[in-house]
């Protein structure tokens, strides 16, 4: 059997690819090179490939830049720095790239039906402080539709499912899962800013380093703060 798998680099997405290969699968990994300001993830994301042992990994390029309208991709918007968990939860961030995971889903829909592939795999969470749309479970529900009526694959009664192993569980969860799996967390990459270490205060270095914490672990990553 076979997977593709969505693989930025970060924790819950290597936690993914650890976990498609448990459920029995080979994995076939996905990566994004979109100009995004924190370009370092795709470093951690090959190297989790690599450490994985993954049959393939492919890294699509192209530009997002031009349209702006995210903190990730126009640098002329700060980056949301040193908020506490509350406030990351209140509204959609500035960190949101629009329709992102669409544009994501729609290469691996692709990719995993050149393959005959039987399952795309992407570590959306709904219960995160991010509060993206394109993480909860009505927009997978809707894309899983997408799937079967877009493909051959699905037309033909075989359609190809999009799994979502950490939708429902808390970052903390997620770090248990992983250490369960062997992730190697001194690979991966979390941080939104364009630094060679991570920063310590945006909003994803903050729910990291609060989820080990949480879990009186200490992060192997270095930061700057």
């Amino acid at each position: 059997m076979k997977a593709v798998i969505l693989l930025s680099g970060g924790l819950d997405s290597s936690t993914v690819v650890y976990q498609a290969l448990v459920d029995g699968y080979q994995a076939y990994a996905i990566s994004f090179d979109y100009q995004q300001r924190h370009r370092q993830e795709l470093q951690s994301a090959l190297a989790i490939a690599k450490a994985a042992g993954v049959v393939e990994h492919q890294v699509i390029s192209f530009d997002l830049r031009q349209w702006g309208g995210s903190a990730l991709t126009d640098n002329s918007i700060d980056l949301p720095q040193g908020r506490d968990l509350e406030e990351m939860g209140q509204n959609i961030p500035i960190t949101y790239v629009p329709a992102r995971n669409t544009i994501f889903l729609s290469f691996a829909l692709g990719y995993a039906e050149s393959i005959n592939a039987q399952r795309v795999y992407i570590g959306v969470n709904a219960v995160d402080y991010s509060g993206y749309p394109d993480c909860r479970p009505d927009y997978i529900q809707a894309m899983q539709e997408v799937f079967r009526l877009g493909t051959k694959q699905g037309r033909e009664g075989n359609p190809i499912n999009i799994h979502t192993p950490l939708i429902n569980l808390k970052k903390t969860e997620i770090i248990q899962l992983g250490n369960k799996l062997g992730v190697p967390w001194e690979l991966t990459w979390s941080c939104y800013a364009g630094g060679d270490v991570a920063c310590g205060i945006c909003d994803s270095c903050r729910l990291r380093l609060a989820a080990f914490a949480e879990l009186g672990l200490q992060d192997p990553i270095p930061y700057a703060k």
